[in-house]
């Protein structure tokens, strides 16, 4: 297989996906995690037609920033991020998929130079290895987001465990759906809460059928090169 095969196979396998979904007619932004590879394989995906790329590590993030500084990606920051290594990473950051706490928040809004655009962590499924916002911890703190100068939170993000059958996908992201509507009807300042990411390379075609409008795949890019 080829960078080039797989990004077709992927593309093909989100259309499929959203056709057999209730939310067909909403976007679905796949965002390529490179944090396995290096820059020149990173570059490849770039080229062939997806320019949304993500790290988990701020040391990797600066590097593949500064090698593929010549391309024109939509950079995100997957990762949990440590408040001491914000000043470091924030300012080259587009979207930032894991805000798990308001004194995180505090300190992006503090660095950042330009809006930043962050979805919030939840632990919907309350594994105690993950980070993120219990439900109820969400709904009391969501004001405070939006008071913050530098940040918007455009939407929820979470990942369903590891050794999930499909059945227990379809309720952890189902789940997840009804909050991000539910939040986005409240119409809080700053806290649109119109997109969704979650699915990864294992789960992705169902997260989509749920309504998932950013997807992280990883593997799925370089399988089989």
């Amino acid at each position: 297989m080829t960078i080039k095969e797989n990004v077709k196979r992927i593309l093909n396998n989100v259309d499929a996906a959203k056709a057999a979904s209730s939310y067909s007619n909403q976007s679905v932004s796949v965002v390529a995690v490179t944090k396995s590879v290096e820059a020149n394989l990173a570059r490849e995906v770039f080229e062939n037609g997806i320019s949304h790329l993500a790290e988990n590590r701020t040391e990797l993030f600066l590097e593949k920033y500064e090698a593929l500084k010549d391309c024109e990606i939509t950079w995100h920051l997957i990762g949990n991020l440590q408040r001491r290594k914000v000043k470091k990473v924030i300012n080259h950051v587009d979207y930032f998929h894991a805000l798990d706490s308001l004194k995180l928040a505090q300190e992006i809004s503090k660095r950042a130079e330009h809006l930043i655009k962050c979805f919030i962590e939840v632990n919907i499924s309350g594994e105690e290895s993950k980070h993120g916002f219990s439900v109820d911890e969400l709904k009391v703190t969501l004001a405070d987001f939006s008071e913050l100068e530098n940040i918007e939170i455009v939407g929820l993000m979470t990942m369903a465990p590891f050794d999930a059958t499909e059945s227990e996908c379809n309720d952890i992201f189902g789940r997840m759906k009804e909050l991000q509507v539910e939040i986005s009807e409240m119409n809080i300042p700053k806290i649109p809460c119109t997109e969704l990411s979650m699915g990864m390379s294992r789960d992705y075609e169902i997260a989509i059928k749920n309504g998932a409008t950013f997807v992280r795949i990883g593997t799925e890019f370089f399988k089989d090169l």
